[in-house]
C-alpha cells in the first residue's frame, strides 16, 4: 500500500479507523482475477476530517456520494479509498446516453449460446469492488433507476431472464458529482438517499503544499509556496466572479511543474497549463496577470529545482 498507512497516521487520520480498515482487509481476499484492479494511488487525498468520514462511512456498509466544485480531489479520494481497503476499483464513466445494459450488462453470443455478459456494475457487485460512479449526475434518473436495489438495503441486481446477483459483502459504491456542469441535472431524491454524501472542500494552501512537495520532492521550498498561493488566488478570483473556474485546474498545475522539470521556463509552462485554459482574451489576461504578479518570466529549472 506504498506506505499509504504511515502518512494517514502522520496526517492524524484516526488510528482506530486505520486498524478497523486493515481488518477489513484481512477478512475479505481479492480473487486473483481482479487483483491488477486495486489501484496503486499517485497522489495521496490530504484532508483528515474527510478521510475519516469517507472511511467510517464505508465501513458502516454505507455508498458514498462525493460533491464538490473542481480541485477538490474527489476521483482521487475515491482511488485513495480503494487502494486502502484493498479492493478491486471499477470506474464507471456517467453520460447521458448511458443505459442499464451498459450498467448491468446484456446479452452476448459465445460458443454459439446467448450468455449474459457483465457491465460494470454486475462485476463489480460480485467481486467485492469498489464501484466508482463518476459524474453521476450527468446520466438520466430512469437508467439510474436500475441502481436502486444495488444501492440499498437489499444489496441486489435482478437481472431479466437471470439469476438474481447479491452483492459481495465487500463491494461499496462511491459517487461523485459536480453540481452545475454543464450537461447535469439534478439527482434524483430516490437514489440521493441511498448515499451518505460529503461536500468536497477545495484543497487548502497547506495542503497543496505537500502535494507538490510530495510529487516534486527536489521543488524548492520557496517556489512550493508560490505555486500554492497561485492557486489560491485563482480560486478567489472565482469566488469572486472575476474568472470562470476553467483556469481553477489542480491537473494543470501539476502538468505545468512537469513542464518545468522538462526544461521549460514556468511563465510558459504556466501558459500551457493554466492561463490558455481561459479562452476569453479578457480572462486570459487577468490570469497571466495573477501570474506574473508571482512567477518571474526568467523563472526556469535551475532556480526551481534542487537542495532546499
Amino acid at each position: 500500500m506504498w506506505h499509504m498507512e504511515e502518512e494517514l497516521q502522520t496526517e492524524g487520520v484516526s488510528v482506530s479507523l486505520l486498524k478497523e480498515i486493515q481488518k477489513f482487509r484481512e477478512s475479505h481476499e481479492v480473487d486473483a482475477s481482479v487483483a491488477g484492479r486495486v489501484p496503486v494511488p499517485r497522489f495521496l487525498y490530504y484532508g483528515k476530517e474527510i478521510w475519516e468520514e469517507a472511511a467510517a462511512a464505508l465501513l458502516c456498509g454505507e455508498n458514498l456520494l462525493l460533491s464538490g466544485p473542481k480541485a477538490t480531489g474527489k476521483n482521487v479520494l475515491a482511488e485513495n479509498l480503494a487502494a486502502a481497503f484493498g479492493r478491486p476499483s471499477w470506474d464507471i464513466s456517467f453520460y447521458v446516453n448511458v443505459d442499464a445494459a451498459s450498467l448491468i450488462g446484456t446479452d452476448t453470443f459465445r460458443d454459439n449460446q446467448v450468455v449474459f455478459r457483465e457491465g460494470p456494475i454486475s462485476r463489480c457487485a460480485h467481486m467485492g469492488g469498489f464501484g466508482v460512479l463518476d459524474e453521476i449526475n450527468m446520466a438520466k434518473n430512469e437508467s439510474l433507476a436500475v441502481l436502486h436495489a444495488t444501492l440499498d438495503f437489499r444489496r441486489s441486481i435482478d437481472v431479466p431472464g437471470y439469476d438474481r446477483i447479491p452483492l459481495h459483502e465487500a463491494t461499496r459504491f462511491i459517487a461523485t458529482m459536480n453540481y452545475g456542469y454543464a450537461g447535469t441535472r439534478e439527482l434524483n431524491e430516490a437514489l440521493a438517499s441511498r448515499f451518505v454524501v460529503i461536500n468536497m472542500p477545495v484543497i487548502s494552501e497547506e495542503n497543496l503544499r505537500k502535494l507538490l512537495k510530495r510529487e516534486f520532492p527536489t521543488l524548492k521550498d520557496k517556489w512550493a509556496e508560490q505555486f500554492a498561493a497561485l492557486f489560491r488566488e485563482l480560486e478567489t478570483k472565482c469566488d469572486n466572479a472575476e474568472i470562470s473556474t476553467k483556469a481553477l485546474d489542480l491537473r494543470g498545475l501539476m502538468a505545468s511543474i512537469h513542464l518545468m522539470e522538462k526544461g521549460l521556463k514556468a511563465v510558459r509552462a504556466l501558459e500551457m497549463g493554466i492561463i490558455n485554459k481561459a479562452f476569453d482574451p479578457f480572462e486570459r489576461q487577468l490570469v497571466a496577470d495573477a501570474i506574473a504578479a508571482r512567477i518571474p518570466q526568467d523563472l526556469d529549472y535551475g532556480k526551481l529545482f534542487g537542495d532546499r
